[in-house]
């Protein structure tokens, strides 16, 4: 795989990525849900001002644009890696496309929390965002939340044992699978499982 390739990969797993994030942000209300396969698959908008299930680096504003210029920096550094992957290395393909949908993962992340907050009006329980709002955005640059919508919800226990009360909700009961998340973290999750599974020979 060569460089525009990659490049042509990155930016159309981009832009699917945003325009899904689009959908969401411009129709739905916070917490509402839209059941695409019973109960187990549903669109379910929530906002993510933190990193991978709602963790957030310290507090605050200051925590915020930390984690920002962390993901912009890692991004960077990625992008650098895929260029010597393709460049000097002579990587596999497989190699090169799972690097690409790692930082096209990032990116997708990186312009929710950089944009989102000058481009967007608050999203509500109640009101729906509206795009270019008179009084400005509900967030200053890098400060945005990221959009996440995917949520399957596979089972649930209504009764965990008393060993196991610690990874109860407060009614007692668990569910597998309860993190929201979005197209950008399928990327990033899907490739370092496959680099994993089937191109883990490379880096030895």
């Amino acid at each position: 795989m060569n460089n525009k390739k990659a490049a042509i990969l990155i930016i159309t797993l981009l832009i699917l990525d945003q325009v899904v994030k689009l959908l969401v942000k411009c129709n739905m209300t916070l917490g509402e849900s839209i059941h695409v396969a019973g109960d187990w698959f549903q669109i379910y908008f929530v906002e993510n001002p933190g990193f991978a299930y709602g963790m957030q680096l310290g507090g605050g504003q200051w925590g915020k644009l930390a984690l920002s210029l962390f993901r912009i920096v890692a991004s960077a550094g990625i992008g650098w890696y895929i260029w010597r992957l393709i460049n000097k290395e002579k990587a596999p393909a497989g190699v090169v496309v799972g690097f690409s949908m790692i930082l096209a993962g990032a990116l997708g992340n990186i312009i929710d929390s950089a944009f989102y907050g000058m481009l967007f009006s608050e999203s509500t329980y109640t009101t729906v965002a509206t795009f270019l709002p008179e009084g400005g955005g509900y967030a200053s640059f890098l400060h945005g939340k990221v959009v996440d919508m995917l949520y399957f919800p596979l089972f649930t226990i209504q009764n965990m044992p008393s060993w196991l009360s610690w990874m109860a909700d407060a009614d007692g009961s668990w569910t597998f699978f309860s993190p929201v998340f979005n197209v950008a973290d399928s990327y990033i999750t899907c490739a370092v499982i496959y680099l994993i599974l089937f191109q883990h020979r490379f880096f030895k």
